[in-house]
């Protein structure tokens, strides 16, 4: 009776050390060093990659800078028109990686302006803050050390 005892506590003491593991193993974003390929976006508790939705984006902007209804229309027709732009970009291997990318800036770019163009002075000054911020973050990102020690989290926007 006690070996039976002993044999099932150390059968629960190797499973609630290892079940640590095993849920690591079925994260989708694989290591924490993956998390900073990008500007991740945050969906209910998960970090993931990718552009955030533009209707996502633009509730964010609409808490931030107090969006009127057309402008949240605007705002999320410039958002969707950048996020096709460069959909069809990335899939277009005809150009160089150099290439492309100087066009994802432009597209980027142009978006930004757009959505500023919407906006009124003192919403302005929360956006350029926020494209402050974020350009900043873009800049540490790509200038840290190669093992990442020094970067941060995703931008504050």
């Amino acid at each position: 009776m006690l070996k039976q005892w002993l044999l099932v506590f150390l059968a629960a003491g190797l499973i609630s050390s290892a079940a640590p593991f095993a849920a690591a193993q079925d994260s989708p974003s694989g290591s924490p060093a993956n998390d900073q390929q990008s500007p991740p976006a945050h969906d209910n508790g998960r970090w993931h990659h990718g552009p955030p939705d533009p209707a996502e984006r633009t509730k964010e902007l609409t808490k931030k800078l107090k969006l009127t209804s057309d402008q949240q229309t605007k705002v999320q027709d410039a958002l969707q028109s950048e996020r096709t732009q460069m959909e069809s970009l990335r899939q277009d291997t005809s150009s160089s990686e150099q290439d492309r990318h100087a066009k994802m800036m432009e597209i980027h770019k142009s978006s930004d302006a757009q959505i500023r163009a919407v906006l009124d002075a003192n919403q302005q000054k929360k956006w350029d803050e926020m494209q402050s911020k974020r350009e900043q973050w873009m800049q540490n990102r790509h200038s840290g050390p190669p093992g990442g020690a020094d970067q941060q989290g995703p931008p504050p926007q």
